[in-house]
């Protein structure tokens, strides 16, 4: 995905630095026989490491952009910001991502990045804040899922969702996206946090746009209509960073997908 997207020119179009590569371990697909998640380790390591390159740039006064992997690098993302103090997060997916490993059919940490990052979960990914979840479920907005609540059990998992500003995509549409991340913004101004984090999966968008991803669905957002409800959350100034995730070259042969995406960053994030 980052290869791709330098391809299609994201870096220059930004004005943004390089700040290098995070590399994976190697990918292996059987589920860790004790957590039931696959590469749980491989992933509690890297974490580590993306969270000092994250922090690096905080610490440098940078607008950290980690592009690329899949949603579990999310976890690094935010443990470099646990690190630095209470922060929030905009969780920007199509998908809830609150699976456990008892209901998860494959085992993906891909699945359950929001529930982890909360404090539910295997202890491996769970407590990489220590004591504390890397983020309190207080302190995050869930914006345009459009994925069946009922695929997401458990009553810990009920208790951080209730707990959560939870904007589902149908919901996003009678308020209108832009007066949702008017309110969005408002109540992020509000809650106290240093500053928050965005995650977007680009999942998110209209499979007819965005058909370049791992688990696709009917319907999501426009490219406009992203714009609109970030907008307002990134004029606040509050937004520190950010991650993009799932974009798969390998399903966009002709390209479309990913120049749309690149063009929609471009218009959002005209200040990198």
């Amino acid at each position: 995905m980052a290869s791709r997207l330098r391809e299609l020119g994201l870096r220059e179009r930004l004005g943004a630095a390089d700040a290098g590569q995070v590399v994976p371990p190697p990918y292996r697909p059987e589920r860790d026989a004790t957590t039931g998640i696959r590469n749980v380790h491989e992933i509690a390591v890297y974490s580590a490491t993306l969270a000092r390159a994250v922090g690096s740039q905080l610490d440098a006064g940078h607008f950290p952009l980690v592009v690329g992997g899949d949603c579990s690098i999310l976890l690094g993302c935010l443990l470099a910001l646990h690190r630095r103090g209470r922060y929030g997060l905009l969780f920007v997916d199509g998908h809830q991502d609150l699976q456990t490993p008892s209901v998860s059919r494959t085992g993906g940490a891909a699945g359950m990045d929001l529930a982890l990052s909360v404090g539910i979960g295997p202890a491996e990914l769970s407590a990489l804040g220590g004591e504390a979840p890397l983020v309190a479920a207080a302190d995050v907005a869930m914006l345009g899922p459009r994925d069946n609540p009922a695929w997401y059990t458990g009553d810990d998992v009920k208790r951080a969702r209730d707990a959560m500003d939870v904007r589902y995509l149908d919901a996003l549409r009678r308020s209108g996206t832009a007066t949702a991340g008017e309110d969005v913004a408002r109540r992020l101004m509000r809650s106290g946090v240093k500053g928050t984090w965005i995650h977007l999966d680009v999942d998110v968008l209209d499979d007819a746009v965005m058909p370049a991803v791992d688990s696709r669905q009917p319907d999501g957002l426009s490219h406009d209509e992203l714009e609109a409800l970030l907008r307002r959350v990134l004029d606040t100034g509050a937004v520190v960073g950010m991650n993009i995730t799932i974009y798969d070259p390998d399903r966009d042969p002709d390209g479309s997908a990913g120049r749309a995406l690149v063009d929609g960053l471009v218009r959002l994030l005209p200040f990198c």
